[in-house]
């Protein structure tokens, strides 16, 4: 029996960053065929990830280039593709479902479509993330790291935000998707930023506001106190900068579904706990996302480090500093990819899988 082509447009997701994995309820294919018209799909597997022009599209795929590039255009807008322009050029590329088309249905989810994704997360793609590199890293809250150690800028949130020239904030689309399924946290709402052209594209499609870093920084602060944890994309240049909970997050869903959530997270530190100072007051177990902290029996806090990604929310409100993070050894070190299509190629490799779209692939 022939493939369909949302059976194709499966396959060929299932190549991008954490994958597109098959489920044994087809939920994955009811999720594609609410995204794509099938014209859509078809569009989709001829492009690559690398960003085109319309006029390349056509003349490669042998399409009129009228309907292409209407037709891109219309993915774009509903966020099935992503969109750069660079002065009066418009480029294109395809996107993966996580991080990437999922994230761009901000404005365009309804109930049924965040039931079904909840159905595949649960189902499949969680399951699929142990052992990859995951699509955002952890890096430490503010003050939670000892002046006197040297963090990399990539690790520093604030740093990160002063080197954006276009922020953009929109709402987090994990806090969203479970709105809709009536299990909203009380979690702050509008926090997560993109910068750059991902920027641009988020407030094309209406899903994001511009800002500035001072109020970008100020957003900052406003989650730390809520007890969010700083996620970067993961790579030194991030194009956007996420701010989460576990109890709606996808990523922090999935980690917490693993026995050692510390050996996917990609940051370099952990917390650890002064004995002697700790008063068992257990602040820092309400502020832990991983539960990664214990009270001993003698009422003394503990960091399993098997489970500590070393957000660093439980060291910013410990009453009497007796926690601290630490630098993991130097084995356990970690440094991202530069750019994203680094990360990309990286997980790509990892998973056994290519970016080159199958149809470019076959004879």
């Amino acid at each position: 029996m022939s493939q369909t082509i949302y059976e194709k447009l499966r396959e060929q997701m299932d190549q991008y960053s954490i994958g597109f994995p098959k489920t044994e309820s087809g939920v994955e294919l009811k999720i594609l065929k609410k995204l794509f018209a099938e014209e859509e799909a078809a569009l989709y597997l001829d492009l690559s990830m690398q960003l085109e022009s319309p006029e390349s599209v056509s003349s490669r795929t042998h399409r009129d280039l009228e309907n292409t590039t209407d037709m891109l255009e219309t993915m774009a807008k509903n966020g099935l593709i992503f969109r750069k322009r660079k002065g009066d050029t418009v480029f294109y590329a395809a996107v993966p479902f996580v991080i990437g088309s999922f994230e761009f249905q901000l404005k365009r989810m309804d109930k049924e479509f965040a039931q079904l994704v909840e159905e595949f997360f649960n189902e499949s793609l969680f399951n699929n993330m142990g052992g990859i590199i995951p699509p955002l890293r952890t890096i430490p809250v503010k003050y939670s790291i000892d002046a006197a150690q040297k963090v990399a800028p990539y690790s520093n949130a604030r740093e990160i935000i002063k080197s954006k020239d276009k922020i953009a904030v929109a709402d987090c689309i994990c806090r969203a998707q479970q709105e809709l399924l009536d299990n909203a946290c009380d979690k702050p709402l509008e926090v997560c930023f993109s910068f750059g052209s991902h920027a641009e594209y988020y407030i094309e499609n209406n899903m994001a506001r511009l800002i500035g870093q001072e109020e970008a920084l100020a957003i900052l602060d406003k989650c730390e106190e809520a007890g969010l944890v700083n996620q970067p994309a993961n790579m030194i240049n991030p194009g956007g900068m996420c701010n989460c909970c576990g109890d709606c997050c996808g990523v922090l869903r999935a980690l917490n579904r693993q026995l050692k959530p510390t050996e996917q997270v990609s940051n370099n530190y952990w917390a650890e706990v002064d004995s002697e100072l700790c008063i068992g007051c257990e602040l820092c177990i309400d502020r832990c996302q991983m539960e990664a902290v214990h009270m001993s029996d003698d009422q003394i806090s503990t960091i399993n480090t098997d489970r500590c990604i070393g957000c660093g929310l439980c060291v910013t409100t410990c009453p009497e500093e007796a926690l601290s993070l630490v630098e993991k050894p130097e084995d356990k070190q970690y440094k991202p990819p530069k750019s994203g299509m680094e990360l990309m190629l990286k997980t790509a490799e990892k998973r056994g899988t290519s970016l080159i779209p199958q149809s470019m692939t076959e004879s």
